[in-house]
């Protein structure tokens, strides 16, 4: 074990958590903004746009988070080897990621050019189904862009570079109000398509970003050193299988948790525009906040992933103590927040009376589940530091669709209350979730030390 255990403070290791975590998070919002901007947009067209993009987002949002988070992988990786102080290994797995990325975004993309077939399936209301797939089409297309990005982005933010990747996103975020209008109301040659245009908006968007990324890196002098795009290569089997062995159980981990919230717009559509409308509001409103655990659970796995490249257990579970406690503190203010503020941030997304007053109700379970929340996405991002995947997997399948989606389907479609429901089981899946990932984070620490 490394002697550094004793150089790390408290105020140290708080500095570089929040250094990561402040760019990280304001990237996610940014990209969290992409859908939050999306619904706004078809709120204020018709209920009947917003449910349409509310069914589409909950079968893209799944792919695209199973896909993208397999890239995942690229952070603990690259961390480990900056840990280990190996930087030619950087380059490689680098380079790896994006051949890995590229594939696994054309599969994606071909999945969601299917997707459309499953609407009628799943039971979503006629009037809904054009808009839902002409988006679905649509955003497929950026899908290997977005792959692509994700690795690029895990292999900066992991050498501790996340601030190019913020400025990305936040022109993005800007550029996405403009190109919503020409594709929602038509120019020129573009036709009118409602809130479906959102998705050619967004797939433009992706690509345009990659470009920006991949140029950002060529050329900056941060990267030189571990350049990329140095040197091409063929891919690599050793590599590849790394990169899957890690990235698929994060990836399916993730696609666990999210879609479980996606598909309950899917789970509500027969009780109606109202009630999904509601149930989107609320899920938006809450996937923006859950942007801050997410980053500070990101900047966890960057730091634990660098300590265990170093083997230097007593300061990684130093860091791993404060961001737990640092989850605590953000999720009590996020609580707060949406105590205090739920009429007014309602308002923002919608100004039909009904949806208004259903999302409002909604709002309270997710102030619920907040603390629950962080304390098993920040265990999660601990665990994938440790590059341990394929237990979360596990228990995140187990808390989410052997115990939350049961409960959720009987007490929304079988019980008069409705949304609230899902809601309900959402919540059962998060405790769940949390009690067991905290369990494997402990066990884990206990073997480290022991060995």
């Amino acid at each position: 074990m490394s002697n550094a255990a004793s150089a790390t403070t408290n105020s140290y290791e708080i500095k570089k958590l929040f250094h990561l975590m402040l760019p990280i998070l304001v990237t996610q919002f940014a990209q969290a903004g992409f859908g939050l901007i999306d619904t706004i947009m078809a709120g204020h067209l018709s209920a009947n746009d917003l449910a349409a993009i509310a069914v589409g987002v909950g079968l893209w949002i799944p792919v695209m988070l199973l896909f993208s988070g397999i890239m995942i992988a690229t952070t603990p990786l690259v961390a480990e080897a900056n840990g280990a102080r190996t930087p030619e290994k950087i380059a490689i797995i680098a380079r790896q990621s994006l051949w890995v990325a590229l594939i696994l975004g054309i599969i994606a993309c071909l999945i969601l050019q299917m997707a459309p077939f499953l609407l009628p399936v799943l039971g979503v209301p006629e009037a809904l189904l054009p808009k839902a797939s002409l988006f679905l089409h649509a955003i497929g297309l950026g899908m290997p862009a977005v792959t692509m990005y994700a690795a690029l982005r895990g292999y900066s933010e992991a050498l501790g570079f996340p601030r190019p990747v913020t400025a990305i996103s936040l022109i993005a975020l800007l550029a996405l109000i403009p190109l919503n209008f020409i594709f929602m109301y038509g120019l020129g040659p573009i036709p009118k398509l409602g809130s479906a245009g959102c998705g050619f908006a967004t797939a433009i968007l992706q690509w345009l970003m990659f470009f920006a990324l991949a140029a950002y890196v060529l050329k900056g002098q941060v990267y030189q050193k571990t350049q990329p795009f140095a040197v091409f290569e063929r891919i690599d089997s050793y590599w590849v299988k790394r990169i899957l062995k890690l990235g698929l159980p994060i990836g399916l981990a993730i696609f666990f948790e999210v879609s479980i919230f996606s598909t309950a717009a899917i789970i509500l559509s027969p009780l109606g525009e109202i009630t999904v409308a509601a149930h989107q509001v609320a899920i938006s409103i809450t996937s923006q906040l859950f942007m801050i655990p997410m980053s500070l659970a990101i900047a966890l796995t960057i730091r634990v992933g660098t300590y265990y490249g170093e083997q230097n257990w007593l300061a990684m579970r130093k860091v791993q103590f404060l961001g737990l406690i640092t989850a605590t503190v953000l999720a009590l203010a996020t609580m707060s927040l949406l105590w205090l503020l739920r009429y007014e941030i309602v308002a923002l997304y919608t100004s039909d009376y009904d949806v208004a007053k259903v999302a409002v109700y909604l709002v309270l379970f997710a102030i619920a589940y907040q603390l629950m929340d962080a304390w098993q996405v920040s265990a999660a991002g601990c665990l994938r530091g440790m590059q341990d995947t394929k237990g979360p997997m596990w228990i995140t399948m187990i808390a989410y669709w052997i115990i939350a989606f049961p409960v959720g389907i009987y007490l929304a479609r079988f019980t008069d209350m409705g949304a609230a429901g899902v809601w309900t089981g959402l919540i059962v899946g998060l405790t769940v979730a949390c009690v067991l990932l905290l369990s494997r984070l402990f066990m884990n620490n206990k073997r480290l030390i022991s060995s």
